[in-house]
């Protein structure tokens, strides 16, 4: 993976975040294509539960200071950078106090998902995209990690098919096991389609269910990694049968060569 650049989205990244399935890999992955003399970036959401001076981050007021718009609703953009310890791996934080300053990651105190956790997946994928444009950096393969990033690929493939710096990118969607039973704030595909994104290519978001978000993240991407090992029949089967190169899962000790594999052969 010499010279090659990824950029790895995640809703959750080790060690901001509790160990998890989503969390694990997407610091693992990364450190493997950085070892193997890749170029890498990290993006992730600052949730209100990150602890700043813990983990030293700052503010890059040069890629900060833009506003994007979410439901017709101008939002400022925030970006916060940190280094992980000992890896030399940096991570790139979108942040906005209306939607990530609260004190947890997708649901209050009784578990129950915030109402606009679907615009804060909107912001996200717009912002991840917005300050990859200013670092003028054209990443080879965008991988994505989790549900808060699962809009980033539809984005990508409508919002800013015509970003000449993404030309030749492609996509790739890690699927993770089923993560939240609700569904999402069913405005949901209306304000995607506030965007300019046809009702055709969403028409699975009518219930934004975790299952629905994850098919239509998979119809956009380029290629596809089954992530879990406890991944449902209903998703194992949309994957194979989608027509998109697939990876089967992978355990955790064997994955960097697999990975590597699939980039080089699948994707790049």
């Amino acid at each position: 993976m010499e010279d090659k650049r990824i950029l790895f989205v995640s809703s959750e990244v080790v060690p901001y975040l509790a160990e998890n399935e989503v969390s694990s890999m997407s610091y693992d992955v990364p450190k493997m294509v950085n070892d193997q003399g890749g170029q890498i970036r990290i993006f992730m959401p600052r949730y209100g539960n990150i602890n700043e001076r813990r983990h030293q981050l700052h503010e890059v007021i040069r890629l900060s200071g833009m506003n994007l718009v979410v439901n017709d609703l101008d939002m400022p953009l925030i970006i916060k950078v940190a280094s992980i310890p000992k890896e030399r791996i940096q991570v790139y934080f979108i942040d906005n106090d209306e939607y990530f300053k609260r004190k947890a990651t997708f649901a209050d105190e009784e578990g129950v998902l915030y109402p606009d956790n679907d615009e804060r997946a909107i912001f996200f994928a717009k912002g991840v995209v917005e300050t990859v444009k200013k670092l003028n950096w054209v990443p080879d393969i965008i991988h994505v990690h989790g549900w808060m990033a699962a809009l980033l690929p539809i984005y990508m493939k409508h919002f800013y098919k015509d970003e000449a710096l993404f030309e030749n990118t492609k996509i790739v969607s890690s699927i993770y096991s089923q993560s939240f039973d609700e569904s999402l704030n069913p405005e949901l595909i209306n304000k995607i389609k506030f965007d300019g994104i046809p009702l055709t290519a969403i028409s699975e978001l009518e219930n934004p269910n975790y299952e629905n978000i994850i098919k239509t993240s998979i119809n956009h991407s380029d290629a596809v990694i089954i992530a879990s090992e406890s991944l449902s029949d209903n998703l194992t089967k949309f994957i194979t049968s989608s027509g998109k190169p697939f990876l089967n899962f992978a355990p955790k000790d064997k994955f960097a060569e697999i990975y590597t594999n699939f980039y080089k052969n699948e994707v790049l």
